[in-house]
């Protein structure tokens, strides 16, 4: 990530040292889940879609303990084994979104909010800005060479009182709570870094 682009890191000592932890990642770029890999002071064990495990990227993902999740269904196996990376006190990587999107937090699924609630770990919301830039690619599918990428991390928080219930309604309201905390979040680093709402897109005709 640091020989290819220019990550500026901002709030990472805000991380918790040591113990469970959830980061949870706008994701509107491909690479948003390596550049948060490579600048994070933490090993992070990200929730990846099973067909990025194809070829021999998979090896290489396996081997640096990034967890395979079948997104058709339940994939009870990618729970479990998600479960165990808490239960070693390890962190959790969840893009909350479920997929690429607007990388705007406005489509939250439910799997972060699962994790958060039964395993009691904070969350520490990250944004990563610049991963769009079109401008200036040499390669259509990566952002411009040695361009600046902001990755941008927040303060942690708790999903849902400890020993709290979890009821529908309860699940529902933690999730809302994630919901507002992680999109003020975008907003604060957007502020901060100058980023408009969206990277800017390729002019017509570039």
């Amino acid at each position: 990530m640091y020989g290819l682009w220019r990550p500026r890191v901002l709030g990472a000592w805000q991380l918790p040292a040591a113990g469970p932890l959830i980061i949870a990642v706008n994701h509107s770029h491909n690479i948003d889940g390596p550049m948060v890999m490579g600048t994070a002071p933490r090993p992070v064990h990200f929730l990846i879609k099973k067909e990025a495990f194809v070829g021999p990227l998979g090896p290489f993902l396996d081997g640096i303990g990034q967890l395979s999740v079948d997104r058709e269904g339940t994939d009870r196996g990618a729970v479990t084994r998600a479960l165990g990376v808490l239960a070693d006190g390890g962190v959790l990587g969840i893009f909350p979104e479920g997929t690429r999107g607007e990388g705007d937090f406005a489509s939250l699924r439910a799997g972060l909010t699962y994790f958060a609630v039964r395993s009691g770990a904070p969350i520490v919301p990250v944004a990563v800005l610049g991963s769009r830039e079109r401008q200036g690619r040499l390669v259509s599918a990566l952002p411009p060479l040695r361009s600046r990428v902001d990755v941008v991390f927040g303060a942690p928080f708790l999903a849902a009182e400890p020993g709290g219930r979890r009821t529908r309604t309860a699940l529902d309201e933690a999730t809302e709570r994630i919901r507002e905390r992680l999109t003020s979040h975008l907003e604060r680093a957007r502020r901060t870094t100058r980023r408009p709402g969206r990277d800017r897109q390729a002019a017509p005709g570039a």
